[in-house]
């Protein structure tokens, strides 16, 4: 294990986990109890989107941001201990045969669900083009690392500086469409999802949620409302990514 900050908002937690690295595909998720052995508490496991991963060397990396009590436990998680990993997990994104270029529209710790999709699209001579949101530069992540595995264009843009401004991201999302676009991936706003879905370009989106078990046992990241007669899709066993019905 190896830990460090990344920005003033995240941090990137570095594990051996030769078999997940093994199987993970762009997209899924890993559970990790952040409890330690005498600990009485958090009982629940936490789902994380995985960064990237190295399969000769057995490395995989999980981003994420201090937000409560779960991972401020994580966050204190130190070099050369074992913590419990469950994954890989979850359905991922797909990359159907024949695609030639696509986009990823990525906003705040949404974006680690992307990261690893860009890599594994590159080198198969997919071009990509990414669009990463954030509230202020701090916040933004994920745009080294799609620079680094090949993307052919990543643009970062913030709140503060208006240049998230929806009409703005509309006009850049427009311009790729123009060029010939075969799919879109989103995840971390709906706002990006509403763009996507505007272009008549199928879309994939990963869903957040809070989960329990990660593997569809516990129900309790059902995506639809509470009460429905059939139950809705699980996000962790049918998802996290879902493909979109075409519009």
């Amino acid at each position: 294990m190896d830990h460090g900050p990344v920005t003033s908002e995240y941090l990137r937690l570095g594990l051996h986990a030769p078999a997940i690295a093994d199987l993970a595909q762009p997209g899924q998720f890993v559970m990790l109890t952040v409890a330690r052995d005498a600990d009485t508490a958090p009982v629940l496991p936490r789902p994380m989107a995985i960064f990237r991963w190295e399969r000769r060397t057995g490395r995989i990396e999980i981003v994420y941001r201090v937000v409560g009590e779960g991972t401020h436990r994580l966050s204190q998680w130190s070099v050369g201990q074992v913590i419990v990993t469950v994954g890989p997990l979850g359905r991922g994104f797909v990359i159907p045969s024949g695609t030639r270029r696509i986009v990823l529209l990525g906003r705040g710790i949404g974006t680690c669900s992307l990261t690893a999709l860009a890599a594994v699209a590159a080198a198969q001579g997919v071009d990509v083009r990414a669009l990463l949101s954030a509230r202020h530069a701090d916040a933004l992540v994920g745009g080294d690392a799609c620079r680094a595995s090949g993307a052919r264009e990543v643009r970062e843009v913030v709140d503060n500086d208006g240049s998230s401004d929806i009409g703005l991201v509309g006009a850049w999302l427009k311009e790729r469409r123009a060029l010939g676009v075969d799919q879109i991936y989103v995840c971390g706003s709906g706002r990006l999802l509403d763009l996507a879905t505007a272009t008549g370009v199928s879309v994939q989106v990963s869903l957040e949620a809070h989960m329990a078990c990660g593997i569809g046992y516990c129900h309790g990241c059902a995506s639809g409302h509470p009460g429905l007669g059939e139950e809705s899709p699980l996000v962790c066993r049918d998802g996290p990514v879902f493909q979109l019905p075409a519009v």
